[in-house]
């Protein structure tokens, strides 16, 4: 068990696409509000997943926000609208472990989830 999860979070490192956009410096993130930090959650096995992501507040053309939320199965991928995240991803339900990566100045800072405890990845 403690090989796959390894595995997983060397996908899910791997699949997070590298390289840093930085965050204008207003809290205004303008036209483009998904242009901060990489995340990506993988489930190599295909495992279901729920994925929350908080951030420092944002304005994103008059709608005022300081996380987001996904769910999904297997892997998914996406950007955050800053340069900073506290994300959570637990495990909800198949086979496999599920993985979560979130890149910031080109490092991947990753953690994985095989049962109930969700895994936690702070980037500040």
């Amino acid at each position: 068990m403690k090989a796959s999860l390894i595995s997983v979070l060397a996908l899910s490192a791997a699949a997070v696409v590298a390289g840093a956009a930085s965050a204008q410096s207003a809290r205004e993130v303008g036209q483009d509000p998904y242009s901060g930090l990489h995340w990506s959650v993988v489930a190599p096995q295909g495992a279901s997943w729920a994925l929350e992501c908080g951030f420092r507040p944002v304005t994103i053309r008059g709608v005022h926000m300081n996380r987001i939320s996904h769910t999904g199965a297997g892997r998914m991928a996406g950007r955050l609208p800053g340069d900073n995240a506290r994300c959570k991803v637990t495990k909800t339900g198949g086979d496999g472990a599920v993985g979560l990566a979130v890149v910031k100045n080109g490092v991947a800072t990753a953690s994985g989830a095989n049962g109930e405890a969700p895994a936690v990845v702070n980037v500040f």
